[in-house]
């Protein structure tokens, strides 16, 4: 996926969940949305280099967008909503071989009482693939890149989901997309939310298929690399 033109920046402070600001190369200091709601452990450190998309459409609060982090090794993206359109260009390129070989990708699909899948994949031949894909950018000492960054009740309902349409014979795939080159390896947070580790095991263990990839990412693209090493 090409990015639109960005712009550099310093990270001055990342708050209010949504809200950055930054200082741009000329001494402007902007407002900056933040499309993440995590805690963005080891991806929002003050004075680092990131980089801002910006739109002047109508009715916008906010025209910038912060959309990547310098960790001082690689580019991460910290834009949430970026992984899931990468993941579908890259299904659809054949790109990721366990979901390969179907005639149809749709985003965004309803299913369930109250849920929606990022991904489902659908063929006459092959039984429906229900992916829901979740963006992993925080690295630990350990050099793994874990998730999640915080306690989520939505990625613990988007597992149980899964689950269940894996009862009904479908295919439950987790599909986590590490978007930074600085680590080695995926795991989930055990230590910031063991309810999601234990979940995610359990998950796996009923017939969920938990897959993941990393990304390459520069200020112009990103796409989908390697399959990562399962740590757990």
């Amino acid at each position: 996926m090409d990015f639109p033109e960005l712009v550099q920046a310093t990270l001055l402070r990342r708050y209010q969940r949504f809200l950055a600001d930054c200082e741009l190369a000329g001494g402007q200091v902007v407002t900056a949305h933040c499309p993440n709601t995590g805690s963005m452990r080891s991806c929002a450190e003050p004075g680092h280099p990131v980089l801002l998309s910006r739109s002047d459409r109508p009715g916008r609060r906010l025209p910038w967008t912060w959309e990547l982090y310098w960790s001082g090794r690689s580019w991460v993206c910290v834009h949430t909503q970026r992984p899931n359109a990468i993941a579908a260009e890259a299904i659809a390129a054949g790109n990721i071989p366990e979901l390969a070989g179907y005639g149809r990708l749709r985003r965004e699909v309803r299913y369930g009482e109250r849920e929606r899948v990022d991904i489902l994949l659908e063929d006459p031949f092959l039984p429906p693939a229900h992916v829901e894909v979740k963006s992993c950018t925080m690295l630990e000492a350990d050099g793994v890149v874990r998730f999640p960054d915080a306690v989520s009740r939505r990625a613990l309902r988007h597992l149980q989901a899964l689950e269940e349409v894996v009862r009904h014979g479908g295919r439950g795939v987790m599909l986590f997309l590490v978007g930074r080159e600085d680590g080695r390896g995926f795991a989930p947070a055990d230590a910031i939310d063991p309810g999601y580790g234990t979940a995610l095991r359990q998950a796996r263990e009923r017939g969920v298929e938990v897959l993941a990839y990393r990304t390459r990412t520069s200020p112009d693209s990103m796409a989908v690399t390697v399959p990562e090493t399962l740590l757990f």
